[in-house]
């Protein structure tokens, strides 16, 4: 029976604290709740849909989602992850993504995403879309094919690092991220190779320079374990020790 600081999350009391939504639960629990766009360090964003839950009837993201006592909660289900599947076959088709040649694989969240939800291909057309890669910077690269519009860099930027380097424009299948700075060159802004923003992107579309292929294949995050037992927030801390 659920107490009052109680949820049911797929027939399992999780406990919660006042003011945590349902997905800072489940990660406390250790419990694991696909995500991309999410990051306990940051405001929730709910912009990647990939961790939406069933509560009592409703379909709701659990990274915006608000515990209360006595929800009942079903997260990992049949319907519910081939929802997660279809929005992961999406981004891979949206984007360029060609893991054996990205240096993030083994490393990257949506490849571990993809993994934990058995997505063996795509199901939709390949958009093959044309977009830059900026390398003005002197240390850090940006790749628009691989970015998934988590704007985990964008949040990063304006809460952490104070600078706002990046933004988002465009509208539709015409989205993306801008570079603020007078050129819209990477080269031209504020970002250090230091700042939070750099080490946030959970694909390969932010990287270091010179620094490439540092960890053998078979011997990354995600080579060694799935997300489900490592987590994200490993990813992030890797990078920062490895800055």
């Amino acid at each position: 029976m659920a107490t009052e600081q109680t949820i049911i999350l797929d027939g399992q009391p999780v406990p919660f604290q006042a003011g945590q939504t349902i997905m800072d639960a489940a990660l406390a629990a250790g419990i694991y709740i696909p995500h991309l766009c999410h990051n306990p360090e940051f405001k929730p964003h709910g912009s990647c849909r990939v961790c939406v839950v069933d509560i009592d009837g409703r379909t709701l993201s659990a990274c915006t989602t608000k515990a209360a006592a006595g929800q009942q909660i079903a997260c990992n289900t049949p319907t519910l992850n081939d929802h997660r599947r279809a929005i992961t076959q999406m981004l891979f088709v949206e984007g360029n993504h060609v893991c054996p040649g990205c240096e993030k694989s083994g490393a990257c969240q949506l490849q571990a995403v993809a993994y934990y939800l058995e997505m063996l291909g795509p199901r939709f057309p390949h958009f093959y879309p044309s977009r830059p890669v900026d390398a003005s910077h002197p240390t850090v690269l940006i790749d628009f094919n691989r970015c998934i519009l988590c704007e985990l860099c964008v949040r990063a930027s304006d809460q952490v690092d104070g600078k706002q380097v990046f933004s988002v424009g465009g509208r539709g299948i015409n989205t993306h991220i801008t570079i603020n700075s007078p050129s819209g060159l990477l080269g031209d802004s504020t970002l250090d190779i230091h700042d939070k923003a750099v080490d946030v992107c959970p694909v390969g579309a932010i990287l270091k320079k010179h620094r490439g292929y540092a960890a053998p294949i078979g011997q990354r995050l995600y080579d060694l374990q799935a997300i489900d037992v490592v987590g994200d927030v490993a990813l992030v801390q890797e990078a920062e020790h490895d800055a």
